[in-house]
């Protein structure tokens, strides 16, 4: 019969290493499986960008890793020296490809139907849409698969572009909170995975990860010009989301509850978003896939 003999035992990553890994697998397992010869995305000179960037090469190597920063009116200095930055730290192929043809063609075409209209959220969404059709161009031309970089704070609550940043054929990021988000890029600076094929040392600048997040899609933008304080945030759609708390449950938290409404309000919104967005790894409890299935419409929401 079987028995049981003295093995070796081996010591459980903690959690951040172990995400850390279980995101460079699955891209990595994604993209070997699927038959690309690589990977493209768009580096912005944010910290989503730069983890997924970290994570592509960890997965796949550098020489399989292309990244291309699309600059416009709104991209600051520091996002170009950012980006740079990664991609030299990361020693991947960097190319900078301007979107300011691209987006000026686009107002001129629609300028005859928007006469008499302000510009919004719509000219905005241009500039996104116009970086998506850039990057699904190289990957028509050359192979690779392009890498989508949006964590789950944003997905949650639809802080992202249909058919612009949303583009992609795989998420690396897409089961993190924008909390977690900067945990891991703070632990990937201080520790090389034993199965990375990057480099050690710090890969994305410091300078990332103190910057306030933004879109950069008009002057002056903040994530928290539209959104709570990330900490806020994703603490509220834990309790939504993984834990399935009703409104007055997360308020007795300390939440105040007209932050928590529009959190809630905007999480069945933007279902619809989700329903179109790449797969990605899994690491919560309630990912947004087989274990959080909703209406893309509706007409319930929770009162109390």
């Amino acid at each position: 019969g079987w028995r049981c003999i003295d093995g070796t035992f081996t010591p459980l990553p903690d959690k951040d290493e172990a995400n850390y890994r279980a995101c460079v697998m699955g891209l990595r397992d994604y993209v070997n499986k699927s038959g690309f010869p690589g990977v493209v995305l768009g580096l912005s000179g944010g910290i989503d960008s730069a983890i997924c960037a970290a994570m592509a090469v960890d997965a796949l190597g550098s020489e399989r890793v292309h990244c291309i920063m699309m600059p416009y009116r709104y991209t600051a200095a520091e996002s170009l020296t950012d980006a740079a930055a990664v991609a030299k730290n990361l020693g991947v192929r960097y190319d900078i490809v301007p979107i300011k043809e691209p987006v000026e063609g686009f107002h001129a075409a629609l300028a005859p139907l928007f006469t008499g209209r302000k510009a919004d959220i719509t000219e905005e969404n241009l500039q996104s849409r116009a970086r998506g059709t850039i990057l699904m161009a190289v990957s028509n031309k050359f192979g690779p698969m392009v890498v989508t970089t949006g964590n789950k704070s944003e997905v949650s609550v639809g802080y992202a572009t249909l058919y612009g940043d949303m583009n992609g054929g795989f998420n690396p990021i897409k089961d993190l909170y924008k909390t977690e988000v900067y945990r891991l890029s703070r632990w990937r600076n201080e520790h090389r995975p034993k199965d990375a094929r990057g480099p050690g040392g710090i890969v994305i600048p410091e300078s990332i990860i103190v910057r306030p997040p933004t879109a950069e899609l008009r002057e002056n933008q903040k994530d928290q010009d539209s959104l709570p304080p990330y900490d806020v945030l994703d603490d509220i759609l834990q309790c939504l989301v993984e834990d399935e708390m009703r409104i007055a449950e997360v308020v007795a938290r300390g939440h105040d509850e007209a932050t928590v409404r529009k959190v809630e309000r905007l999480l069945y919104l933007a279902e619809y978003k989700r329903r179109q967005a790449a797969p990605g790894v899994k690491i919560t409890r309630r990912n947004f896939g087989r274990d959080r299935r909703y209406p893309i419409t509706n007409k319930f929401r929770d009162r109390g």
